[in-house]
């Protein structure tokens, strides 16, 4: 097709700049007030700066209020390129990136650099890739005076990392008439090194917490104390058995093909070796085949950590830190997988697969309003790792589909 090419060479000469813009969106840390920072307002400045450069023909702001942030709020942001339809393409990235964490060698988490055909740095590939290969998709039309078959419509929204409250569940809470029914959807959140992963279908996500509470008492008078640590051991080990078992239905839909039970984090107040400790928490992160009721699994987790503390007289907490209840799948059949594969085909002739995964995107809430969505980008999967990056291929090679996606 003669304009597809015309535009790829358009986004290929764009390669240096694309580089330059995601190194300055990685110098800007955007960090949730969950997790300590500030949020993402310095970064949506710097994409506000970007987009009001372009010939949108709108762009608009949503401010979530959240008094923890930044001017006490977590900015999401639309811009639309408007097409020769009114059918509409939703490219949808995140503002949001993980604490930097430790073990980064090639360079420090927010001070980019390019090395061997690779941008590192925090964010880079998750999602700080995906902010620009739909914006600079959109800018080579722009740049050729390419009006698309259907209306563009990117967004940039905040909190992905920690459930989308500020982000895309409160657009779509707030301001429902942002979104149709015919949308097309596309969330580069999530694929393979290839790029030839659809994902279509996502696991229910369920993060609980349980304290276990006993007695404190000196180590050498145990006697005196209920062990919390030693309580909360065997409960982590009797869960973890019992939920495998119960629930070890297979799904080859998806990969991994079952449900997964993670005992993750852990932790007790117990500040020396000689203090039996009087509390212990632990931490499951599920991924819960769609088949599955959250709830009966959330009163079998109950039922056995009262039995269990109740035989040490001890007690315990159990907190949801985040549930979200998988929705219908995307149809395989959709028009928005359809034009997903053709553009792969043409662009990489390479054949699309089409799976689900256990991970949470915010494709689950289009797909919960009945809206079919796509997860898929070109990644080497070092989201949250310590350094972290994107291949510079990668964010132009993907440009070109979002590209395609529109004129297709």
């Amino acid at each position: 097709m003669e304009v597809l090419d015309k535009v790829a060479r358009e986004i290929d000469s764009l390669r240096d700049e694309m580089v330059s813009t995601l190194i300055e969106l990685i110098k800007i840390p955007a960090i949730s007030p969950d997790f300590g920072g500030t949020g993402e307002y310095d970064k949506a400045e710097k994409l506000l700066e970007i987009l009001r450069s372009l010939p949108f023909d709108k762009v608009e702001t949503f401010n979530a209020p959240d008094p923890r942030a930044k001017n006490g709020v977590r900015p999401n942001i639309v811009a639309y390129y408007y097409g020769e339809s009114d059918e509409r393409l939703w490219i949808l990235s995140h503002l949001d990136v993980v604490p930097p964490g430790e073990g980064w060698t090639v360079t420090e988490p927010f001070k980019p650099i390019v090395k061997d055909g690779k941008v590192y740095g925090r964010g880079s590939e998750d999602n700080g890739q995906a902010i620009v290969s739909s914006l600079y998709a959109v800018k080579a039309l722009m740049d050729l005076g390419i009006r698309p078959k259907r209306t563009v419509v990117l967004a940039f929204v905040s909190d992905e990392e920690t459930g989308s409250k500020y982000g895309i569940e409160w657009l779509i809470k707030n301001h429902p008439e942002l979104f149709k029914k015919d949308d097309l959807v596309l969330v580069p959140d999530g694929g393979n090194s290839e790029g030839t992963f659809i994902e279509v279908a996502e696991k229910s996500i369920l993060w609980m917490k349980i304290k276990v509470k006993g007695k404190q008492a000196h180590a050498s008078m145990p006697h005196k104390g209920i062990n919390a640590h030693r309580i909360a051991s065997e409960l982590l080990v009797s869960l973890d058995k019992f939920l495998h078992e119960k629930y070890s239905k297979r799904d080859q839909l998806y990969d991994p093909p079952e449900s997964t039970f993670e005992p993750t984090m852990v932790n007790n107040p117990a500040g020396s070796p000689n203090v039996i400790p009087g509390e212990h928490e632990f931490v499951f992160d599920c991924r819960v085949l769609p088949d599955y009721s959250l709830d009966e699994i959330i009163g079998d987790v109950r039922k056995i950590c009262t039995e269990i503390t109740e035989k040490y007289k001890a007690s315990y907490d159990l907190e949801i830190l985040q549930r979200l209840d998988a929705p219908k799948p995307t149809d395989p059949n959709s028009k928005i997988v359809n034009l997903l594969k053709e553009a792969l085909k043409l662009l990489r002739n390479k054949e699309p697969i089409v799976g689900g995964i256990g991970g949470g995107t915010f494709a689950a809430f289009f797909r919960k309003i009945g809206i079919p969505a796509v997860v898929w980008a070109t990644l080497d999967e070092t989201a949250h790792q310590p350094n972290e990056y994107a291949k510079i291929e990668n964010i132009v090679e993907d440009a070109k589909v979002m590209a395609a996606l529109s004129l297709l």
